[in-house]
């Protein structure tokens, strides 16, 4: 197979399929780009967790480190039912580049863990992207460990996030308690 980048979007999320292609015996590194994540101390908290989740172990996590609130915002501004397209292809796009630029023969991503995400558009956008790169894209269902890695993070004491990442889903996070505020408020 080669060897694989795996794309990660956070530490809770990495857990299992770390140990999935262990014992699938891949040879592979972490890459942390994810400037989708908003506001800064969420994109930090992340990014320093997955740092320390594996600094003292043998897997390799490579930063490529750009928050990028402005750049998201101008690419997503009234276009809001559309940004997770932009955000899975701005970060598997400087997934491959960064892999065909240092020597790995595929990707893959953490994202492929969450029962949340859109495994069909994200599998479509890797391909597109990894054939323009003359990489694989390796489609891994890790939704089965995603509960597992769940509570491995808390047993660890590591964060977890409460929402996806960007301003959106911090929003969709609290839509409910949105409506509730405006209606008691109108009333």
């Amino acid at each position: 197979m080669g060897k694989m980048l795996l794309h990660t979007c956070c530490g809770p999320c990495s857990i299992y399929c770390v140990e999935k292609l262990k014992q699938m015996n891949i040879q592979f590194e972490l890459l942390w780009y994810n400037p989708n994540i908003h506001l800064y101390k969420e994109y930090e908290a992340r990014r320093d967790t997955l740092i320390e989740l594996y600094q003292n172990t043998d897997i390799k996590v490579n930063i490529l480190d750009e928050y990028g609130l402005i750049d998201f915002c101008r690419n997503v501004a009234n276009k809001e039912k559309e940004r997770c397209t932009y955000c899975y292809t701005k970060r598997l796009e400087q997934t491959a580049k960064y892999a065909k630029e240092n020597g790995f023969d595929s990707i893959c991503t953490t994202l492929f863990v969450s029962p949340y995400q859109n495994h069909e558009l994200i599998k479509k956008i890797g391909e597109k992207i990894c054939k323009k790169y003359e990489l694989k894209f390796e489609y891994i269902d890790f939704r089965e460990g995603f509960r597992q890695g769940q509570n491995k993070a808390r047993e660890l004491g590591i964060y977890m996030q409460k929402y996806c990442g960007c301003i959106y889903s911090e929003q969709d996070r609290y839509q409910k308690q949105i409506e509730k505020d405006k209606e008691r408020f109108l009333n």
